[in-house]
């Protein structure tokens, strides 16, 4: 592998999700309950992620026992009290695991530009990467709870490229949500839209010599 000279590429960071790119839940107990309780597969997800629900958590302006309560006040009406709290529950504290396909590829291109993770996330950000076991991967991190900014708002890009230290015009933006993608192409930014680790690979293959 030949490594292009830093003057070649075309880029010179990378802003990198972390939900559904990097890390994937599992949702299979959410499933299994909604079956059970007859209601059709995802609605708990819709009223978990209905902005109302999820904006104020992602803004850090409540934490997530209150929306885990938000999801619970959500699925009123459509089953009984208890298996609500369940539901919730089961969404709210869903297990995570990392992509390894993905982080291998994120870990080589960090070696040769600024890594940046910009993603609509919680306060417990840094204790998630933990326990994932990714506290080191990028050189930054921009967790909207923490800059009070979400994705796709043109100010947490900003706040990105600022701690990447390169123009928004020298950066490359990976998300696996089109309106993502839209504002950071929008202000610049080259855009690549997820959907599986080798949309990844292709995207960064320039700067990896591939």
């Amino acid at each position: 592998m030949i490594v292009p000279p830093a003057e070649a590429r075309p880029f010179d960071a990378v802003l990198c999700d972390l939900d559904n790119v990097i890390r994937s839940y599992d949702m299979s107990r959410v499933a299994a309950l909604e079956r059970s309780a007859g209601l059709a597969e995802g609605t708990t997800a819709e009223v978990a992620y209905a902005p109302e629900v999820d904006l104020p958590l992602l803004l850090g302006r409540i934490g997530t026992a209150e929306w885990e309560a938000s999801i619970v006040r959500g699925l009123e009406g459509r089953v009984p009290e208890p298996r609500a709290r369940e539901l919730a529950a089961a969404f709210a504290h869903a297990p995570f695991h990392a992509d390894e396909a993905v982080v291998a590829l994120l870990r080589r291109v960090r070696e040769l530009m600024p890594l940046v993770l910009v993603t609509n996330a919680t306060l417990q950000l840094d204790s998630d990467l933990a326990a994932l076991g990714l506290a080191d991967l990028a050189h930054h991190v921009v967790g909207s709870a923490h800059v009070g900014v979400a994705k796709p708002d043109p100010a947490i890009y900003a706040i990105a490229a600022e701690r990447a230290a390169v123009p928004a015009r020298r950066c490359l933006f990976v998300d696996d949500r089109a309106e993502n993608v839209e504002a950071a192409l929008a202000l610049g930014m080259t855009g690549t839209l997820y959907r599986e680790p080798a949309d990844l690979r292709r995207a960064l293959a320039p700067a990896l010599g591939e």
